[in-house]
């Protein structure tokens, strides 16, 4: 069976084919991603509209790419998957639109999918996939969770946040110092330079006895500390010393990941479980992974990431969750071509939402 997926749900275009075979895990044949940060660079920040309209250039023509490096042709595509949600309305238009036409051409199904699922069986791309169960620590722009996964659609909430997520966080404190769009990645380059331990600030939530996060907090112990430095300078962020700016991006990224490596030990712990898996963009921070990484090896724990490349949105992730909900029977594509989107989805109602037989639209 092979799955052709888009995802269109902010600032990236992705496509990519997916071969199913039985009962193995999924094969990733080819995929193609184009990243709008260039665009929206001048704006600090996703304009909504502007990204919509990239994404209708962008997704065909990057159709035609995937098909040619996967040997594969349009007619050969048994089932066409796209992200329905959360993400921009306009954005998840684009890509529920192109494939539900993809799938009324060619007279095949059609399956939408949770864009948080796609993260969460992102790492089973990897050249080292994880089994089941596990506790996942999933941490996008817009989501810190911790869950039990005991299966595909089989997902148990252990935590979240109540407020900013730690990708927020990042992105939030990047910009009180003055680091360009996306932030959390300049941020993290930036703390390179500096120590983790050279101010204070608080880990929200780390002894709360629940797996709960919280970072908005952590974002108002930033900005108050860059007031301080500011005026300690007499001048604004972006005439500080590099090593003051390093220094208070070390310790914000310190505080951060201290949080996330204690709080998944302790899901680890509560669960009993010996396998964990971390996906969604911030996944791809290098201070986690070694952190985590660390404390995973002392109690003999196996970790479990997507490929550096795959940690951000990617069609990748969307075809590989819709060929395994296929495959394991959880879900079935159908050949119901109206289609609506959810730009607001909590991963606990996916069950409800998208159970067996269930038209994704």
């Amino acid at each position: 069976m092979l799955v052709l997926g888009i995802e269109s749900s902010c600032d990236e275009t992705g496509v990519a084919v997916v071969e199913s075979m039985g009962a193995l895990t999924p094969v990733l044949l080819a995929h193609a991603l184009h990243s709008q940060i260039e665009m929206h660079q001048a704006y600090g920040g996703v304009v909504p509209e502007l990204a919509s309209r990239d994404h209708i250039r962008r997704v065909l023509p990057l159709a035609g790419q995937v098909l040619r490096e996967s040997g594969k042709s349009l007619d050969q595509i048994d089932v066409v998957a796209y992200t329905r949600g959360p993400g921009l309305a306009g954005a998840l238009l684009v890509g529920a639109g192109v494939a539900c036409a993809l799938g009324a051409a060619l007279d095949k199904p059609v399956l939408g999918v949770h864009h948080l699922e796609g993260h969460l069986l992102s790492p089973f791309l990897s050249a080292d996939p994880p089994q089941f169960p596990f506790v996942a620590l999933l941490v996008s722009g817009g989501h810190t969770q911790l869950m039990r996964v005991d299966g595909v659609g089989r997902y148990q909430m252990l935590g979240e946040t109540i407020d900013d997520a730690a990708g927020e966080a990042f992105d939030k404190s990047a910009k009180l110092m003055g680091l360009g769009y996306p932030g959390g990645p300049a941020l993290s380059r930036l703390a390179q330079q500096g120590r983790g331990d050279a101010y204070k600030l608080p880990r929200p939530l780390l002894h709360s006895g629940d797996l709960d996060f919280s970072f908005a907090g952590l974002k108002t112990a930033v900005m108050t500390q860059a007031k301080k430095i500011a005026l300690a300078q007499g001048a604004p962020v972006e005439a500080w010393p590099l090593a003051l700016r390093a220094d208070l991006a070390a310790s914000t990224e310190a505080a951060i990941v201290d949080v996330l490596v204690k709080k998944t030990m302790m899901a680890l712990q509560a669960t009993g479980l010996e396998r964990v898996v971390v996906a969604g963009g911030v996944g791809a921070n290098r201070l986690l992974r070694q952190q985590l990484d660390t404390a995973c090896a002392r109690r003999h724990i196996r970790v479990h990431y997507p490929e550096l490349h795959l940690c951000t949105d990617n069609g990748a992730m969307i075809a590989m969750a819709a060929a395994m909900r296929l495959q394991s029977g959880v879900q079935r594509a159908t050949a119901v071509y109206a289609f609506d989107v959810k730009p607001r989805w909590p991963l606990a109602e996916l069950s409800e939402c998208m159970d067996p037989g269930s038209s994704p639209g």
